[in-house]
């Protein structure tokens, strides 16, 4: 292995482990502080903690076994690295990450009565789940035009997320204000990556293979090529172009669903108007 690759592997498993470490601090706070909100909101809170372990322990089993998906690279010689079983690792922990923001979504609608931002928190797992399905379809047949459908399903998913918030802040008690900005500055910062670096980045791909006349693999071929077949390769050229994307998502985007862990009590308490008092008639 070489030095860069091996560094980069070992970023990612600290990484991890400070995830997980982060993940048990994280939980046992909103716990306590669970202790002293209503049924309702403690619920929610212990929800959003099953669904973000789901996802930092689905996202440190794929730092410690790199895969390629589409390209069947592997930086780890065991079946753990094989693609079918990081696929579906991946599939497992994407929609816990995509429940939390379901379950965020309601609360705040809830709280506040807004018919729309209701209606957007039941559409995020159908859209998540056709993204999965677009993303096993890339990994199989080792097209990447599947690729851009899951990563535009997910922008666009994100940026409905975000107008919904934009659309209930009138709603809102100053107190809760400030959460509710660092939730929308972080979705319209999601929403950029994706169609100005994901996207872009798989469309390239895909051009590329059209270019070369690739002949993408039938779904029964890519089952069992995926489940087979994979090239231990521990160069740093082969692993570069996946590198920022990998070490974002491990990072990054393990530390919002970690935060949201304790956001329903922050948002959802005290978050809708209170309501002047009718007046009696004299």
């Amino acid at each position: 292995m070489t030095d860069t690759t091996g560094l980069w592997w070992a970023l990612l498993c600290s990484v991890s482990i400070f995830n997980v470490l982060a993940w048990t601090a994280t939980a046992a706070f909103a716990h306590r502080r669970s202790l002293a909100l209503s049924p309702a909101t403690r619920g929610a809170m212990r929800l959003q903690m099953l669904l973000s372990a789901g996802y930092v322990l689905g996202c440190a089993y794929r730092s410690a076994f790199p895969v390629y998906d589409v390209g069947r690279q592997v930086l780890v010689d065991t079946w753990l690295s094989s693609v079918v079983v990081g696929r579906s690792v991946a599939t497992v922990a994407e929609l816990c990450f995509a429940a939390q923001w379901a379950l965020l979504m309601h609360g705040i609608a809830h709280a506040n009565q807004h018919r729309p931002g209701l209606q957007v928190a039941r559409c995020v797992m159908p859209m998540i789940a056709a993204a999965e399905l677009c993303s096993w379809h890339a990994v199989l047949t080792r097209c990447n035009l599947g690729h851009v459908f899951e990563e535009t399903l997910w922008g666009l998913c994100a940026a409905v997320l975000v107008v919904s918030l934009l659309l209930v802040w009138p709603r809102c008690n100053r107190a809760s204000r400030p959460a509710l900005t660092a939730a929308v500055t972080v979705g319209v910062a999601y929403v950029f990556y994706m169609f100005q670096v994901d996207v872009p980045m798989y469309w390239t791909r895909w051009l590329a293979e059209s270019e070369h006349s690739q002949i993408p693999l039938t779904l029964t071929q890519g089952l069992l090529d995926a489940s087979h077949r994979w090239t231990v390769t521990h160069r740093w050229a082969d692993w570069q172009s996946e590198v920022v994307w990998m070490t974002m998502y491990f990072s990054l985007a393990v530390w919002l669903s970690i935060s949201l862990i304790p956001l329903p009590g922050r948002l959802t308490l005290g978050l809708a108007l209170p309501k002047a008092p009718a007046l009696r008639a004299v």
